[in-house]
């Protein structure tokens, strides 16, 4: 029974890692520009950040669960506003002369921009809850353990999206001359930006 739990955690944190958004493509241009390592401690980033929203979902945990959803508007304006400044930030930096080693902001800032960022959507808790109860992986009385190793799944899951991502975009790592990683710099910083601006302008348009 613990098998099937954990494996459903698995099929979970994968299939909601999948999308591509701002924290798919900001891993792509770190993977690109500074190499695997810094793209797979990003995605691991998010990964956590699953977890949590997944433990959340999982433990039934209302008392915080309420409180992101009753802040949601003052979360998603945060999580617009900072991919709004990220994307500004890539979009005007310059590449560097030697991208294959070092990051921007170093690993741990890699991997706390992408958990912030992922947690600014407290939505995902509704994603889960959702797959929760469709895959009937749900907690059981006394045995809280069983949602534990669903938990351990879903942040594995979705560990394993970023690690598979990063290790294919790696391929091209070094591929690019500066030109190229300055046209990465551009297009991925648009998109990302564009990405910040939806999240507002779903709020003003929104009854």
């Amino acid at each position: 029974m613990a098998i099937s739990y954990f494996i459903k955690g698995i099929l979970i944190g994968f299939s909601l890692a999948i999308p591509v958004g701002p924290i798919g493509l900001l891993l792509i241009r770190r993977t690109l520009t500074h190499g695997r390592m810094a793209g797979l401690v990003s995605g691991l980033g998010a990964a956590t950040a699953d977890g949590i929203y997944g433990s959340i979902a999982g433990f039934g945990l209302t008392l915080f669960s309420n409180f992101l959803m009753n802040n949601s508007l003052v979360l998603r304006l945060m999580g617009g506003a900072f991919l709004c400044y990220l994307g500004v930030r890539i979009f005007v930096s310059k590449p560097r002369e030697k991208t294959t080693k070092g990051t921007e902001h170093g690993f741990i800032g890699n991997y706390l921009s992408t958990l912030i960022l992922t947690l600014t959507n407290p939505l995902t808790i509704i994603s889960f809850a959702a797959l929760f109860a469709a895959s009937g992986a749900v907690a059981v009385p006394g045995e809280p353990h069983l949602t534990g190793i669903l938990i351990l799944g879903v942040f594995c899951g979705s560990s394993l999206w970023w690690v598979i991502l990063s290790g294919i975009i790696s391929l091209f790592h070094g591929k690019l001359n500066t030109a190229g990683i300055l046209i990465l710099n551009k297009i991925s910083g648009a998109i990302i930006a564009a990405f910040g601006l939806m999240i507002f302008i779903s709020i003003q348009i929104r009854p």
